[in-house]
């Protein structure tokens, strides 16, 4: 039975999706996943590639979608639902490459390409997140939160679907790294482990509920980084080329050229 998505848990049982079914569709998002970013790193011919690759994939992701939330739920105005998929993806090919070159740049400890996409966390999420992003552009449901999960769960960094990052994006280390669904991040800014970019507060509708889809997570702006720890929450703006410190919590904007630090400790004068 196809259901629209819905607030109440009262559905849940209505999808009736097996266990086995649940794992199945993980191991094939992963496959997925492992493909895109093969044929945009290591292919020549990106297209040829995904045409080879991610149809046979992606088709029976779409008929898996379409049996939970309808036939209508993926690709509505269009004739040829997979090719308008793969075309979208490939689109991202020149952000995953900046952020590649963005690790090269900004870590002293590898001037490995190939070590950067086989080993760093950092690398995986934002792969992940790019062809997330790519698909909750297209409104498709489930898929971009199931592949930002794969990666939440390999690497500890939990990116929303919904944030929008531009090129050269670098995270290094990465463990515990919450970045929200509608922070805005330019280009060129680094962050650390740790770093949360949140919401401060939710709005709340007469009957108690949520309200949602509203901006409330930080804009950060072009060749900004941000050091181990920090917190950055609500609707600010992060200044361009400003320098956020470790375990600093910020709730308001910053001017660009920015430097934000905690006080040094200062010795208790005596009386």
């Amino acid at each position: 039975m196809a259901l629209e998505r819905h607030h109440s848990t009262d559905v849940l049982q209505q999808y009736a999706v097996s266990h086995k079914e649940l794992e199945q569709q993980k191991l094939s998002i992963r496959e997925l996943v492992s493909h895109i970013t093969a044929g945009i790193v290591f292919e020549e011919d990106t297209t040829r590639y995904f045409k080879a690759k991610l149809k046979p994939l992606i088709k029976p992701l779409i008929k898996w979608i379409q049996k939970l939330y309808g036939k209508t739920a993926i690709c509505k105005a269009t004739k040829d639902c997979v090719q308008d998929l793969i075309t979208r993806l490939e689109t991202i090919k020149p952000l995953i490459l900046s952020d590649i070159e963005s690790a090269l740049a900004n870590d002293p400890a590898t001037n490995d390409p190939l070590e950067v996409v086989l080993c760093y966390p950092g690398f995986k999420a934002i792969c992940h997140h790019r062809i997330a992003h790519c698909l909750y552009m297209e409104n498709i449901p489930l898929l971009p939160r199931m592949i930002s999960e794969l990666a939440h769960e390999d690497t500890g960094i939990d990116i929303h679907p919904g944030a929008q990052i531009q090129s050269n994006f670098f995270i290094d280390h990465g463990t515990g790294v919450v970045i929200g669904q509608t922070a805005i991040i330019g280009k060129n800014v680094t962050i650390y482990q740790g770093v949360t970019l949140g919401a401060k507060r939710f709005e709340r509708h007469e009957n108690g509920l949520i309200v949602k889809g509203k901006p409330r997570h930080p804009i950060i702006e072009n060749h900004v980084t941000i050091y181990a720890g920090a917190t950055v929450l609500g609707r600010i703006t992060i200044g361009e080329n400003s320098v956020i410190g470790g375990n600093v919590w910020v709730t308001k904007s910053v001017p660009p050229q920015s430097i934000i630090s905690q006080q040094p400790y200062r010795k208790p004068t005596d009386t």
